[in-house]
């Protein structure tokens, strides 16, 4: 049998479809593990490339694997699916498993970087920050619409409505009946909760920023806040799993999907893939960065006011968004520090 030189593991909570090939793409193996077999499996094997699709657990895997002296890869599940039912029928772990060989082998695959238990820690956070500010938005409209059922129109704003509720309570007692007052009471209180649950997740991320150099570099980028900095270093590291910062923002949906052909180059809107997450904070941080540009003489400042001249604000916005990760990319990978002239 000739050597095995890359894997392709289908994840499970339990079970887990192996397969193998050689040099020249033909399988060597086949095999189904058990959770406690996987590391045991890979341990008594000479190091290969072992990919793996992105899913829950494919972080820690590919941390053990590489602690083992494989090279661990994690691909994208979108980019594995072209390849799953090439000469096979049906769908089942096995046939996943053989899917992800292939695709790892392909000389222009692209791969997902490996996050080390802090930055999936600094992760966590970030996820449970958007739920809780999501799920303090949804209770704020809740209000409104409840309390404009009885013709009661709250003050626009968050601020002005939390400020302003008592007065608001005192001012519409007699209009909204006592019983709806105790269910809003209990929303307002909700929001509270919530608020303070989204502030304390704020003093973990500023926190992690103050212990780590990186997040600071990228936080002299103006439009670049504590939040984006700290889920920039959290997502992608030094940024060495990119070759340049085109290639990041690329990565994450801010350049322009082509249709091209026949020597005609034609450029529609970004392409939209990748992290959403990330490339939603550049965005917004990019349009309100754009609000003081206009009194700014450095040259970033410069270039996207005379971008302003021809285009939409929104696209201007999603040009600097873009400006800003090739930035961001740059400081990372070469831990430098930002110079705007």
């Amino acid at each position: 049998m000739n050597p095995i030189i890359h894997f392709g593991i289908d994840l499970a909570k339990n079970s887990f479809a192996i397969c193998g090939v050689d040099a020249n793409g033909k399988i060597q193996l086949r095999k189904t593990l058990k959770r406690k077999q996987l590391l045991e499996f890979f341990a008594n094997r000479p190091p290969a490339l072992a990919a793996m699709e992105a899913g829950s657990g494919a972080h820690y895997w590919a941390r053990e694997l590489i602690n083992l002296g494989h090279d661990a890869r994690i691909i994208d599940p979108r980019f594995v699916a072209p390849y799953r039912h090439q000469g096979r029928t049906g769908k089942n772990d096995m046939n996943d498993a053989v899917a992800i060989c292939e695709a790892a082998g392909r000389p222009q695959m692209r791969f997902v970087p490996v996050k080390n238990e802090q930055q999936q820690a600094v992760l966590m956070v970030h996820r449970l920050r958007t739920a809780c500010v999501a799920s303090h938005t949804r209770t704020i409209n809740q209000m409104r619409g409840l309390l404009a059922e009885f013709g009661v129109v709250a003050p626009r704003g968050v601020k002005a409505l939390k400020d302003q509720w008592h007065r608001l309570r005192i001012n519409h007692a007699d209009r909204v009946p006592e019983l709806a007052w105790i269910t809003l009471d209990e929303l307002y209180t909700q929001l509270k909760t919530i608020h303070q649950r989204v502030l304390s997740f704020d003093r973990q991320i500023s926190q992690f920023i103050r212990e780590d150099e990186r997040a600071q570099r990228l936080m002299q980028i103006n439009g670049i806040g504590p939040v984006t900095a700290s889920a920039i270093v959290a997502t992608v590291g030094n940024g060495h799993d990119f070759k340049n910062g085109r290639q990041f923002a690329a990565w994450l949906g801010l350049t322009p999907r082509q249709y091209s052909t026949g020597g005609v180059t034609k450029l529609g809107r970004i392409s939209k893939r990748g992290d959403v997450y990330l490339r939603t904070l550049l965005v917004h941080g990019a349009r309100s960065e754009l609000i003081h540009t206009a009194r700014r003489t450095d040259r970033k400042s410069r270039w996207v006011e005379e971008l302003r001249k021809t285009k939409s604000f929104n696209q201007a916005a999603v040009a600097l968004a873009n400006k800003h990760a090739r930035i961001a990319w740059s400081l990372l990978a070469h831990g430098q520090d930002y110079q705007p002239a």
